[in-house]
């Protein structure tokens, strides 16, 4: 399967309707970008059951600022709408090999559970004023 090029426009889309999705940042003048996407291809063609996807962070600013993206190339994986992985710099195939079948090896449920555990709780533990008796006017 090709790659997708993802934009500001079809970005939530293909994270929502797609299971596991990974995601290259790059840039045309960016001399590693160029060199990592040969392996990057060569991975999609490996497994046609994943979306491989690219933001152009010249073209999609926007995008790459959403992500906080600093360093190119970033490789993100998103599995069930969660980011499992970001990391900048250009991977050679068998780390990508290795990382794909890691990410393809996690428990999304415990995953799920870790980020709801690591949450703050909106209960009354997470009031400023616990000991206040709601609608009392406060000096």
């Amino acid at each position: 399967m090709a790659t997708v090029e993802l934009t500001k426009e079809n970005f939530d889309r293909t994270v929502s309707e797609n299971p596991f999705v990974l995601i290259d940042f790059w840039a045309g003048w960016c001399r590693p970008c160029l060199q990592f996407a040969p392996v990057y291809e060569k991975a999609a063609q490996d497994h046609p059951d994943l979306v491989f996807a690219k933001v152009d962070t010249e073209a999609q600013q926007e995008l790459a600022a959403a992500f906080q993206i600093t360093s190119i190339p970033t490789l993100m994986i998103v599995r069930d709408q969660v980011a499992i992985f970001s990391q900048p710099g250009a991977l050679p195939a068998a780390a990508l090999t290795d990382l794909i079948g890691q990410a393809r090896a996690l428990d999304m449920d415990e995953v799920r559970a870790k980020i709801a555990e690591s949450e703050p709780s909106a209960g009354p533990a997470a009031d400023p004023r616990p000991d206040e008796t709601p609608g009392t006017p406060q000096p």
